[in-house]
């Protein structure tokens, strides 16, 4: 999985809740994003300029963050996004510290290789599942989870039970279907009129 490396600064977290919105504020004004790292020995409220987390936000691949808050680095994952609901601003982000030792839950986004036979005699290919949820090693990590549909027939689907990847576990429900092949209008009636003509 692709590292991305991002900047922070420690910053206080303020005893009364109005002071804290104020400073709050000032940073997001200064183009400052506030941010929190769980899963280490302690909690860690941070702030990033928003031009160095932006490649991180707004892109569909994942990556490990490798964060240098203060001078110290730690490497994490990206938990969780608040926005403006109105304005869809990013207003703070929630990172996971992760360790060499202890495996991590993310989800990896899914991409279908190959040519399904289903779409051969005239179906169509759904991807119904965009990511699924991965537990591994942060070193085994993929960036994507590559699927072969070439044997997928028409009016059929896979399930997450029938995936196997090496060195993770795939942790979605096992009868969720990730991807299938769905019978066109045009599809049906080659079907129909082939029984027809029997």
């Amino acid at each position: 999985m692709k590292t991305f490396v991002l900047e922070g600064k420690s910053r206080e977290i303020a005893a009364s809740s109005a002071d804290q919105k104020r400073s709050l504020s000032a940073l997001r004004k200064n183009a400052q994003v506030p941010a929190v790292l769980y899963g280490g020995e302690k909690v860690i409220h941070f702030s990033v300029s928003f031009d160095g987390i932006r490649p991180l936000v707004y892109t569909p691949e994942v990556f490990l963050v490798e964060l240098t808050i203060d001078g110290a680095k730690k490497m994490a994952i990206v938990k969780d996004l608040q926005f403006q609901p109105v304005t869809d601003e990013l207003l703070h982000v929630d990172f996971q510290e992760i360790f060499a030792d202890k495996p991590v839950m993310i989800e990896v986004p899914v991409v279908l290789s190959g040519y399904a036979e289903g779409v051969k005699a005239g179906g169509k290919l759904t991807l119904r599942m965009r990511k699924l949820k991965v537990k591994a090693l942060y070193s085994n990590l993929p960036e994507k989870l590559v699927i072969n549909v070439d044997k997928l027939g028409l009016g059929k689907s896979m399930q997450v039970g029938e995936l196997t990847f090496d060195n993770l576990e795939l942790m979605n429900a096992k009868n969720a279907v990730v991807c299938a092949v769905q019978l066109t209008r045009a599809a049906r009636g080659a079907a129909a009129a082939a029984a027809a003509g029997k």
